[in-house]
């Protein structure tokens, strides 16, 4: 058998990485439970317990906070811990008296505990101005002023069901807002600018003509030079054009902000998974609390506590009382922009999780 070759490129493999109460009982556990809010315990066949006790982070860390999370982990967890796909981070440990030693340490230090359960979830979320150069809103700024109101809904079961939060900041969704209760979503209204006079000094034309996925770029002759056009009516605002040309700048601050999506789920539990649905085509952005954007999930999030039934997700809702009523309850204006005129992918897609024969 030839030697096996040791490089450092890539990963490591994560079971490298689990508690050693999970590396026993890997694929035989037998249930879990949600204690409270933000504590769960998973049971093995073998009888051998772990605990999770889950807090919410914001996902843009500092050093500082990272090192406390760490302290605490190798307090009371033997060191080990995980962030979630939500930004979550979760404290592992089979030791059943730290529990309330690590809510202490982390309450203490200003972190919340909760998000399982019939809780709001904490936001998945895209880079926004920090970082995305096609971002058509924040990320961060909004998520910090939604859930400073909605603090209470993550901290304590108030809710029917699951409330999966979240917010992409522009079309090309890094984050899971096709697929979460209530999404937020950044949106450009205006194609790409072209500067005409510096675009030979910056851009390849062909690299960038190719660059676009509808073919909405075009070679164009401008005062004898060669320059491109974009046909308005085939862009989609993803931005690919401005990644191989950064003298096609997608960001508009008059005319960017963000839309409002909700009824989307991934589980199979007593419905099969769904997509999210358009409620609010555009909100302006509105720095640094965006206050219309914030109003506007409390209001959903209200309508789905007094008319929502136990462990009934809010898609699931709406389907119930119907559209009609949903958007009468909320308020919301129905407009133009609601109606979805596509019908092909209902005979191309599977659209359901279900197994087939």
């Amino acid at each position: 058998m030839a030697e096996e070759r040791i490089t450092d490129q890539g990963a490591k493999d994560y079971k490298e990485f689990l508690h050693p109460v999970m590396k026993k009982n890997y694929g035989q556990w037998k249930y879990h439970e949600i204690l409270k809010p933000g504590v769960l315990v998973h049971v093995a066949e073998s009888g051998d317990k772990i605990f999770s006790i889950r807090i919410a982070s914001p996902r843009l860390l500092s050093t500082t906070s990272i090192r406390f999370f760490m302290s605490v982990a190798d307090k009371y967890c033997d060191g080990f811990l995980r962030w979630t796909t939500r930004n979550n981070v979760e404290f592992l440990t089979d030791k059943e008296e730290n529990i309330e030693l690590i809510i202490k340490a982390v309450n203490d230090d200003g972190w919340p505990v909760g998000g399982t359960g019939r809780t709001a979830s904490n936001v998945v979320h895209t880079q926004g101005w920090v970082h995305c150069h096609t971002s058509a809103t924040d990320a961060s700024g909004i998520v910090k002023a939604l859930m400073d109101e909605v603090f209470e809904d993550f901290v304590a079961e108030n809710l029917p069901g699951k409330l999966k939060l979240a917010l992409a900041c522009c079309l090309n969704m890094c984050g899971a807002v096709h697929a979460s209760d209530i999404s937020i979503l950044g949106i450009h209204r205006r194609p790409p600018k072209v500067d005409y006079h510096l675009l030979g000094q910056i851009c390849e034309i062909p690299t960038t003509i190719a660059a676009c996925p509808t073919g909405a770029i075009r070679q164009d002759i401008v005062d004898g030079v060669k320059a491109m056009k974009v046909i308005e009516d085939q862009c989609m605002f993803c931005g690919a054009c401005y990644t191989a040309c950064p003298n096609m700048p997608l960001a508009d601050p008059l005319n960017d902000g963000v839309s409002i999506w909700v009824g989307g789920k991934i589980a199979n539990a007593r419905s099969k998974p769904g997509f999210t649905k358009l409620v609010i085509p555009y909100i302006p952005n509105n720095p640094p609390r965006w206050p219309e954007v914030v109003d506007a999930v409390k209001k959903i999030i209200q309508v789905y506590k007094d008319n929502g039934r136990k462990w009934e997700r809010l898609g699931e809702m709406i389907d119930r009382i119907g559209w009609a009523k949903f958007f009468k309850l909320t308020g919301f204006a129905f407009t133009k922009y609601h109606m979805d005129d596509y019908k092909l992918a209902t005979k191309s897609y599977n659209m359901s999780a279900h197994l087939r024969f």
